[in-house]
């Protein structure tokens, strides 16, 4: 599988306690077009890192992504990390000094051949992730993408839109692609109705499993998934591009609760993002769980034990809650993680499609 680390900002090593960051990029003229760079641009003190995970991080750098690409634009949970009122070890030292690679779940679309770039969620850091993702466009100017897919209406996934409105970019026509439910959630409720009779967005209704044809190329299907849809339906999304294809499910209760067998559905693709909010539900120990259900990643790997080596290489999980241990790159967690085969999203890093 190849995989291509993009670094346009600092590079981080992920560390609650110990946050040691590579060498930036503040001397650069702030105009001027972010590209992806090599690794070996920045310092890296090896000895915070397994030399095996190091080795397998540098064969993915690479100068520019060419390719039709999906993104990796956010990999935290919808309230972010630091979380509001967290007094915990794991948020210690990031109000006062915020991690740039701790952004809210998102995954951009790069279709390379037709110079466009998709967005998918509207999260609340969606105005770093838009500028990231459309400066892709290696033959455009752009500042906006050519539409936007929503998973649902949860705040993480789709309050990102306000800075479409009037009081921000007053956009004009952009697609925003929803379901059913989701679409009369924003035709109903203020101030989300506001970017439609202002003409800042477009709305285009997804049906369940209808392909949406992007390009000649490039498809993406909507898949209703169960989640906690108190003001829409949820869905992950199957992405076909060129050659490959991937499967984004960032928000689901349990996989038990699936109409569908989540190891086919890997197996129908060449990746899959899915959701791992939290590790083991110890670490959050001020709330019922029950009322927050997702696949803890002890039990996702729990369920996908068996499967071959291959199929494993395609999870990647995503969306961690400020409490996840998996975030913090050198903790016993994400070593636990990468020793039984699977990979833990990381900002700025882009899969071919």
């Amino acid at each position: 599988m190849k995989q291509i680390i993009l670094i346009s900002f600092i590079l981080f090593l992920f560390s609650c306690e110990n946050e040691k960051s590579a060498v930036s990029n503040d001397k650069k003229d702030s105009t001027e077009t972010t590209k992806p760079v090599s690794v070996d641009s920045f310092y890296i003190d090896e000895s915070e890192v397994n030399s095996n995970e190091y080795k397998e991080f540098k064969e993915w750098a690479t100068e520019e992504i060419t390719k039709t690409s999906l993104v990796i634009l956010g990999t935290i949970q919808d309230a972010g990390s630091p979380q509001i009122g967290c007094k915990k070890e794991c948020c210690k030292g990031l109000f006062q000094k915020p991690d740039v690679t701790r952004q809210v779940v998102s995954l951009g679309l790069v279709d390379a051949e037709n110079n466009k770039t998709y967005l998918f969620d509207a999260s609340p850091d969606m105005g770093k992730q838009m500028k990231k993702l459309t400066r892709l466009e290696q033959n455009s100017d752009k500042e906006l993408v050519d539409g936007i897919f929503l998973t649902h209406a949860h705040i993480g996934h789709y309050t990102g839109l306000m800075f479409l409105g009037k009081e921000a970019m007053d956009a004009k026509n952009t697609p925003l692609y929803v379901m059913p439910k989701m679409k009369e959630f924003l035709l109903s409720n203020g101030p989300w109705n506001q970017l439609i009779t202002r003409k800042n967005v477009v709305l285009y209704e997804l049906e369940n499993e209808k392909p949406v044809q992007l390009s000649d190329k490039i498809t993406v299907i909507p898949i209703l998934v169960p989640h906690r849809d108190e003001f829409s339906e949820t869905v992950g999304y199957r992405i076909t591009g060129p050659n490959k294809s991937a499967l984004y499910i960032p928000d689901i209760d349990k996989w038990e609760k699936w109409d569908k067998d989540i190891i086919v559905e890997i197996k129908k693709v060449d990746y899959a993002f899915l959701d791992a909010t939290f590790y083991s539900g110890k670490e959050l120990n001020n709330r019922d769980i029950n009322e927050i259900p997702h696949p803890f990643i002890i039990e996702s790997m729990e369920k996908f034990k068996d499967l071959p080596a291959e199929e494993k290489n395609k999870i990647t999980f995503i969306h961690f809650n400020h409490t996840n241990p998996v975030i913090n790159y050198s903790s016993e967690e994400t070593k636990v993680v990468h020793d039984n085969g699977f990979k833990i999203a990381h900002m700025d890093v882009a899969f071919e499609l």
